[in-house]
């Protein structure tokens, strides 16, 4: 799914409330996912981010190729991931050339990078919860998260919390 794909979820009844879906560990989906998440924190709204799949890789402790996680095949799927430094692009990836060159139009124009944003929304404390499903399926404890992970959820209680928002799946 891409950027443009962004699909909404649910009608707000709180205007002041974005929840956020980060299925993707691809470069340019994380930035849309952390330029939204800090774009709303910043003007008062209340924002949390449930990570699943791919998109746990955002929120990785070890960032770069790591062998995270229990068993063989969750091993592998970490170490192939390897994180924010890592993540490919969704398109025109051009073996791993295009994150590089998107970082550097980002700091030429003066546009905060991917690393960046995340440091703004630890700063903003954006709510950031991992999914518990996917933890499981990958062998990922919460301690192979970054601290500022609240919490790990599973569907429903994610539910609970973005209940009143709009929710965005990215």
């Amino acid at each position: 799914m891409g950027i443009t794909e962004l699909n909404i979820l649910t009608e707000p009844k709180d205007p002041k409330k974005l929840s956020i879906i980060s299925f993707s560990g691809d470069f340019d989906k994380l930035v849309a996912t952390f330029t939204l998440a800090t774009g709303a924190a910043a003007v008062g709204y209340e924002v949390n981010i449930f990570f699943t799949f791919w998109g746990l890789d955002a929120i990785k402790q070890k960032q770069g190729r790591s062998f995270v996680g229990t068993g063989s095949l969750p091993k592998l799927f970490g170490f192939f991931m390897g994180g924010l430094r890592s993540a490919p692009v969704s398109r025109l990836n051009f073996c791993g050339i295009s994150p590089k060159i998107f970082r550097y139009l980002m700091r030429k124009k003066n546009v905060a990078t991917l690393e960046e944003l995340v440091e703004a929304a630890k700063a903003l404390e954006v709510n950031m919860y991992a999914c518990e499903m996917a933890m499981h399926i990958l062998g990922l404890q919460k301690s192979d998260f970054i601290h500022e992970v609240r919490d790990v959820l599973g569907v429903a209680t994610f539910l609970d919390i973005s209940e009143g928002g709009r929710t965005l799946f990215i």
